[in-house]
């Protein structure tokens, strides 16, 4: 398939943001899905987390095959896996997921291993070419369509990046009471986990888990709320919330690009990278058309059109896809460090500051969430 020229992107605004990136169907409107698809030829029906049927990303690939992308929207991993295990087999065909949820899919038998020779792997920086997150017993299960780092969110007004190089600063005088908290165990959690030296920070023994717990509840008294990601926007917007651990650029860069003094700081003690992955479906009578969708989202212009979504930028594991970036699109490649001289996303990687964002290894998931839950409570 012949590359299509890229459309600009849709102006950036918050309110864009919100509505396209977080409402559901907002950013694929009349793309919905319905069970009524699952059958269709002429249809990809695709499990995903919203926003991911925008127009911008999939038009030129409806139009190359003559098919529809039809979204069924989710928030949360835990979302997902109860809407794919409550769908009867044939429903989707391919599904968006955090990379920390490909065991479990795995483990379900709701993924079909992929040949990797299918795919443009080589294309991809040496780094991520063989992500550990998607291989079960020498087997490809999911192929990386982007990722980003997680750290500590800040105001640049109030806080000075020397401030702010460590999770220290979360426990200082001048941030009581500014501490917004985005309100999902997995990354607050293991911002804290970083903060008290565990690398990995999901790889925690009983003793490790309890001083995570106790250095967490140290938290209560610096916190100004818990926040759904809409909240954040608006939280750091009107400056009630001045420090965010767990989050990152996709979130700041926005906000920053509309006149919002904040910034991403990834600290020494590290960040976690958060990972999207697109999967073949099991059941799906539509493996070869599934297949054509991945590779279209991994080959340079899908993940041009990734990186450069209005409404939620992303950094992109492709280094082809770099490459077109910075040909079409220098500007845009400057603004997302993806640029191929000089200092770029990369960096932060291949210093070693950047751990997996991974489910809990030797506690279970409602062990980590009975703690955030206590914390709430406090």
């Amino acid at each position: 398939m012949s590359a299509a020229p890229l459309p600009p992107p849709r102006d950036l605004s918050r309110r864009t943001f919100l509505q396209a990136g977080l409402a559901a169907g907002a950013a694929a409107a009349g793309a919905a899905w319905t069970p009524a698809d699952a059958a269709s030829p002429q249809v990809l029906n695709y499990l995903s987390w919203p926003g991911n049927a925008d127009p911008y990303l999939i038009e030129a690939f409806e139009k190359a095959h003559g098919v529809k992308v039809r979204i069924k929207e989710y928030v949360g991993g835990d979302q997902m896996m109860a809407v794919i295990n409550q769908s009867p087999p044939g429903s989707f065909d391919v599904v968006l997921a955090d990379a920390e949820y490909m065991h479990l899919l795995h483990e379900a038998d709701f993924i079909e291993a992929l040949d990797p020779a299918d795919y443009p792997l080589k294309d991809y920086w040496p780094e991520f070419q063989r992500f550990p997150l998607h291989w079960f017993d020498g087997k490809l299960y999911g192929v990386m369509t982007d990722f980003g780092y997680l750290g500590l969110s800040y105001n640049t007004k109030a806080f000075t990046p020397k401030e702010v190089a460590s999770y220290a600063a979360l426990w200082s005088e001048k941030a009581k009471g500014k501490v917004g908290l985005f309100d999902w165990y997995l990354p607050s959690m293991g911002s804290i986990s970083l903060a008290n030296g565990n690398r990995p920070p999901f790889d925690i023994d009983k003793a490790r888990f309890e001083a995570v717990k106790k250095k967490l509840f140290s938290l209560k008294p610096q916190a100004s709320g818990f926040y759904t990601i809409a909240d954040i926007f608006s939280s750091m917007t009107n400056g009630r919330a001045q420090l965010v651990p767990g989050i990152g650029e996709w979130i700041t860069l926005g906000l920053r690009q509309n006149g919002v003094p904040v910034d991403t700081i990834i600290p020494e003690e590290g960040g976690l990278q958060w990972t999207e992955s697109l999967s073949i479906v099991k059941g799906t009578p539509k493996r070869d058309l599934a297949r054509k969708f991945i590779q279209y989202t991994t080959s340079p212009e899908g993940q041009v059109r990734m990186a450069t979504k209005a409404d939620n930028k992303k950094s992109i594991p492709s280094m082809a896809g770099w490459k077109l970036l910075n040909e079409t699109k220098p500007k845009e490649a400057e603004i997302l460090r993806m640029t191929l001289k000089g200092p770029n996303v990369m960096d932060e990687y291949k210093a070693k500051k950047i751990q997996f964002r991974q489910l809990p290894s030797k506690q279970s998931i409602e062990d980590w969430n009975d703690a955030w839950s206590q914390f709430k409570s406090l």
